[in-house]
């Protein structure tokens, strides 16, 4: 299970950190991702982080704004975002696969909820 928080209204150039705690699995054994969904518009891939922190990959509009990180003591990733654009505005939601380190939505396994960011200008 992915509960994803740490959503809210934020300022254009401000940052934000989202926050998602998984439970009931071994938290280690998946890579985890972000992505969002803005109004009327399709699920977009964030960001991608490999079982041990050490490969990740960003979507094109986020390089050098956003940062993903994960705890897995902690059973936690984040979303550090930096620099948000009124573009930014969606909901963003965690996803888990044990399999793939993928940017593609169809190879995640496990989602959270989705938590509202949203961008004023």
């Amino acid at each position: 299970q992915l509960q994803a928080s740490g959503g809210g209204l934020v300022q254009a150039g401000g940052s934000l950190r989202l926050s998602c705690a998984a439970s009931g699995r071994t938290f280690s054994d998946y890579h985890l991702g972000w992505f969002r969904q803005a109004p009327g518009k399709g699920r977009e891939f964030v960001a991608v982080l490999n079982r041990n922190g050490f490969s990740v990959t960003y979507g094109d509009s986020v390089i050098g704004r956003f940062t993903i990180s994960r705890d897995n003591d902690k059973n936690m990733v984040y979303l550090q975002m930096s620099s948000l654009k009124p573009e930014d505005t969606a909901v963003y939601y965690c996803a888990a696969d044990q399999r793939y380190f993928s940017r593609d939505i169809a190879s995640y396994t496990y989602w959270g909820q989705g938590t509202l960011v949203t961008v004023s200008s």
